[in-house]
């Protein structure tokens, strides 16, 4: 057998001049960033398999992604599939590739919520912050002196002095969840009272004045619960995925 005859015979796709071979396919992926975005949808068609919709949701997920991708007629449906290289089966299956993924979050983490939210409250907790920064202690000593003794606002000490960009607000930040501020201004907050002003802090280069203003505690509500529905379901694609990559890595496939 011929090395053109063993190419052709090997051959999965070809592009202009080059033919592809089955061998060169995951390399070519790993190559052009598209390896893991392939095994990500791989994995998750696996876990989705054995998920099933009753006719109402299949409906209503069919009218969703028909409206959504501007295909109103069977004319339509066909030639959309055929710009994608898809058959009519694996546009409807795409249709409620959706739904299906939502249910098997649902069935796989919707009862485990409520420890997940309370192990990650601290950080979903939200406020709203006076905040005003120098790098200078001894102004920011004078201007903390100046606040508590009420000779100067907070806000109009912010507004002239600040070096940041909450000058521009009078110092106000947020409303932010606790995670987003310097993790020591986070502890500073989760333990002040509103209106309570904390004395001047070392933070690097800068030198800070922080009073709470509003304690907004976060509630499982719908939102949070699809939020954190979401959050679950990416931690546990990310695992899956690395493990998956870490086994192509171990074989020297890529």
């Amino acid at each position: 057998m011929t090395e053109n005859e063993i190419s052709t015979r090997d051959a999965i796709l070809r592009v202009g001049d080059r033919t592809i071979t089955g061998e060169e396919i995951i390399p070519l992926l790993a190559g052009y960033q598209l390896l893991a975005p392939l095994l990500r949808e791989l994995i998750i068609d696996q876990a989705i398999a054995s998920i099933t919709c009753t006719e109402e949701e299949t409906t209503q997920a069919r009218k969703q992604f028909f409206e959504q991708n501007q295909i109103a007629s069977e004319d339509a449906k066909q030639a959309w599939a055929q710009q994608r290289q898809m058959t009519v089966e694996q546009v409807e299956a795409l249709a409620i590739r959706g739904v299906k993924v939502e249910k098997f979050k649902q069935a796989t983490w919707a009862n485990k919520l409520e420890s997940y939210f309370l192990g990650r409250k601290g950080q979903l907790d939200r406020v709203i912050y006076s905040l005003i920064r120098s790098q200078d202690p001894g102004t920011i000593q004078e201007l903390f002196f100046r606040i508590q003794e009420a000779e100067q606002s907070f806000a109009d000490v912010a507004r002239e002095y600040s070096q940041g960009p909450e000058a521009e607000t009078g110092g106000l930040i947020g409303p932010v969840e606790l995670s987003t501020p310097h993790p020591a201004i986070a502890q500073i907050l989760r333990l002040s009272k509103p209106g309570q002003l904390s004395p001047p802090t070392r933070l690097g280069e800068w030198v800070v004045i922080v009073r709470l203003e509003k304690f907004i505690p976060a509630q499982l509500d719908a939102p949070m619960r699809q939020r954190l529905l979401n959050e679950c379901f990416s931690t546990w694609l990310t695992e899956q995925l690395n493990q998956q990559l870490a086994v192509l890595n171990g074989s020297s496939v890529v």
